[in-house]
Order: C-alpha cells, then structure tokens, then sequence
C-alpha cells in the first residue's frame, strides 16, 4: 500500500507551524516568512543556494507523491469561500501537480489549475480524504500538505507513515501549534534528529517496521 508523508512542515522551537493574525496580506500572521527561510536558501530553491543537509530535505518533498491533502488554511486566507473566483494561494501553476483535496466545510465544484494540479474539495474525516486521495493517486504515495491541524489530526489517527518536521531557531510565542494533544504520539516510530549548519533541527518519524 502506498505511504502517506509528510515533507517539509517547519515549526518554530516552541512548536509553532504558523503565526497569529493570518490574512490574505499576512499568509502566516505575524511570523511572516520566518519558518521557511532555511528552504529559501537552498540550491533546490534557487542556483547558487546552499546544497547541504537542508538541500538534501527539502528535495525529498515532491518524488513519487500522486496526491495531496490539505487544510482549508494552506488553500486560502480566512474567508476564501466566499470569493467564488479564489483559485488558492499558490497561483495559476501550483507547485503540487497532483490531486490536491483540500479540507473544508465550505465545499465547491473542483477546480483545474495549470501543470497537472486539480483541487478537490471534501468535508470528511482524516480516513475518509486520505481513502480518496490514495484512490487518486494511483499507487504512488500521497503527502499531507498541511497546515498544523490537519497534520496533527492525521498524526494522531495513526495515518501517517513518515513525517518531516523542521524546527527552525525562532519563537513565535502565539499561533498555531503542531504538537498539541499529541502525548505519547511518537511511539510506534523510530525518531531521528539531523542538525544543519543554518540552525535548523530535522526531526524524522518513521513507522516502526515499515
């Protein structure tokens, strides 16, 4: 059966995977692009970037990936639903190129955007968006996009194979955050820690005997 990832999902040192106050100005409230510098820096980013342990991460996002699942929060800024004409955050060619379900209880037809992205809307649980996206994907892996919630509720149902988490070197101090109500939840993986030059801590979960 194909695995279900995580890549990539940066949270600050006190757990934080987006700031307070987002908007359709302010994508991750007031921690701005902070969480995701490190990516910023990479070789994979742009030329002449760092090509190190960072590089190495963010490199594993895309490969073998047929699908994606994905909160209402990452789709749009609060109250998208109501723009009939919102396409999503990520422009007219997605970085995703799959099927993308996203998470909401403010369903709408689903939308084709450029380069292989579709959006699909669904108002359902972890185990029933992940049944349609593994339906979707055709036997390749599907990735849990984020955000926080929507990682946490699918970590804490047990439906997640491998997670990256990135711990960048900032206190937010008030937002969204990842690791709560999740006691315990890293038994039954095998938990390993990289440190990167830039400060970054790469903390990977792997299903025990996967």
């Amino acid at each position: 059966m194909s695995l279900v990832r995580v890549h990539n999902f940066s949270v600050s040192l006190d757990g934080f995977g987006t700031g307070e106050g987002t908007s359709r100005e302010a994508y991750f409230g007031h921690a701005g692009e902070r969480l995701h510098e490190w990516m910023f820096a990479t070789r994979w980013w742009e030329a002449g970037g760092s090509a190190g342990v960072d590089d190495s991460f963010v490199r594993q996002h895309d490969p073998d990936i047929g699908a994606e699942i994905m909160g209402a929060g990452k789709f749009g800024f609060p109250g998208w639903h109501e723009d009939p004409d919102w396409k999503g955050a990520w422009g007219p060619n997605p970085p995703f190129h799959s099927p993308v379900f996203v998470l909401t209880h403010h369903k709408r037809a689903s939308v084709e955007m450029e380069g292989g992205t579709t959006y699909h809307f669904l108002d359902a649980s972890p185990a029933e968006a992940l049944e349609a996206a593994r339906e979707a994907a055709g036997g390749k892996d599907v990735r849990i996009g984020g955000g926080a919630t929507v990682i946490r509720d699918f970590f804490k149902a047990g439906l997640i194979d491998y997670m990256h988490v990135a711990v960048v070197p900032i206190l937010l101090g008030r937002g969204v955050r990842l690791w709560d109500g999740l006691e315990a939840a890293e038994e039954g993986y095998d938990v390993e820690a990289v440190s990167a030059p830039s400060g970054v801590t790469h903390l990977t979960f792997s299903r025990s005997g996967s």
